[in-house]
């Protein structure tokens, strides 16, 4: 959803006048988080409760809401003027705040704190245009991980020892797959939507012009990557219907039909539980990175309203929250990972177990790219969910050889221009 559609697009969203800290925590602040209720509730009150403990003079009203509509609902809390001081926020909901310039400056608010957060999580949430600012206080990461079937990928001549870096090679070793498998299982999930811009940006593709308001993607490593995957697709190195769904693929992996899991390290979590016979065969190893050593990781932040009333609270709270130890203690109750680096560098990251147990090695493949590799193969705010829609629709329709590749991505380079264009008009 575009932030002219959700109908912040007119004069004024962005003329409140920014906070200023007064040098003490007081005041009640309302903290809205995304789905964390009831699963969580016991550790996000005792975070809350520990903190009005610290700062006695300040009351914090937390309130969870369902993730359908999230965006719709910060649409009418800012039309309204109730978006709360403290904002859970996902990529598409900070780039919907932050564009139209609802989110204070947290570098300037908070002081010298980038040092405290991964390098990459902090720049994530930089603004085209906007210098150093910073627009959010990176809460917890999930980065990319590779999962595969150990057993499957022998059977297809593979060495488990020797998984693929790049994303050629990646589909090389899928064409092999595709060869030796004889139809009885698949490489990979099609999932263009999943794999897009990512795999672009590892090839070294160009998303974005030097000022980032014009994509410029329409290249021939984007041609190549749509070539490849029309190519393996024909030759059923990925199965039929994942081209235009991808919700399958814990079913697929977990009844050995498929050789690459989902990159991710709740997967492995749950083909534990789900598909015991197939996690003992699960091989867990470094994303592919590319030339570039690149990964992509999914964040969540905290924002603070560019006028609260009580900067100086919402501040302090929000970097209580995503301090070292409470992020570390969030971590052990989910899998997910700190952006604090003080919180990633805690033993319990750096623990591989005796090196075999997939969802112990998991965490600490996870925890070492986020702190080793350049993360900003990040899907840049630019790119929203209808970018990436329409990207796809291209995309696919050449996969399925209704059109050719060049054709393609061309079409998608300008309808994201297109959609970029009118993001951006009052």
């Amino acid at each position: 959803m575009s932030t002219a559609a959700c109908g912040l697009g007119g004069a004024g969203a962005g003329e409140a006048k920014e906070a200023e800290r007064t040098g003490k925590a007081a005041g009640e602040i309302t903290f809205r988080t995304l789905q964390l209720k009831p699963a969580f509730t016991g550790y996000v009150q005792a975070v809350i409760d520990a903190f009005e403990e610290k700062y006695p003079e300040v009351k914090v009203d937390w309130e969870d809401v369902p993730g359908d509509g999230y965006n719709e609902k910060l649409v009418a809390d800012a039309q309204a003027g109730t978006l709360p001081d403290v904002v859970n926020l996902s990529t598409d909901s900070f780039q919907l705040l932050g564009d139209r310039g609802l989110l204070a400056d947290v570098a300037k608010l908070g002081g010298d704190t980038a040092g405290e957060y991964v390098p990459g999580a902090w720049e994530q949430f930089k603004l085209p245009g906007r210098g150093d600012s910073v627009y959010a206080y990176p809460w917890y990461v999930t980065p990319e991980i590779l999962t595969y079937n150990r057993e499957l990928f022998e059977r297809s001549g593979l060495d488990p020892a020797a998984p693929p870096t790049s994303v050629e090679q990646f589909f090389d070793y899928a064409e092999q797959i595709a060869a030796r498998s004889g139809g009885r299982y698949s490489a990979f999930m099609a999932d263009p939507k999943g794999r897009l811009p990512g795999d672009w940006q590892k090839m070294g593709v160009p998303l974005l012009s030097p000022r980032k308001d014009r994509f410029t993607f329409d290249t021939d490593k984007a041609v190549e990557w749509v070539e490849r995957m029309k190519d393996l697709y024909a030759k059923g190195a990925m199965p039929k219907e994942s081209l235009l769904k991808s919700d399958d693929i814990n079913q697929l992996y977990g009844g050995g039909k498929l050789v690459f899991g989902p990159g991710s390290p709740g997967f492995v979590k749950d083909i534990k539980r789900n598909a015991p016979q197939v996690y003992a065969k699960t091989q867990v190893a470094g994303a592919v990175t590319g030339r570039l050593g690149h990964i992509g990781i999914y964040a969540q932040s905290l924002g603070i309203r560019k006028d609260t009333e009580h900067p100086d609270a919402a501040v302090e709270f929000a970097k209580w929250v995503t301090n070292g130890p409470n992020q570390v203690e969030f971590s052990r109750k989910a899998t997910i990972y700190p952006s604090n680096a003080r919180g990633l560098a805690d033993p319990f990251f750096a623990d591989r177990g005796d090196g075999r147990d997939a969802e112990t090695l998991a965490r600490a493949v996870g925890a070492e790219q986020l702190k080793s590799a350049a993360l900003d193969a990040n899907t840049p705010v630019q790119w929203t969910n209808q970018v990436g829609d329409a990207v796809v629709r291209e995309v696919q329709k050449a996969i399925k050889g209704e059109q050719d590749a060049r054709t393609a991505v061309k079409r998608a380079e300008e309808a994201a221009n297109r959609l970029l264009a009118d993001a951006a008009r009052p």
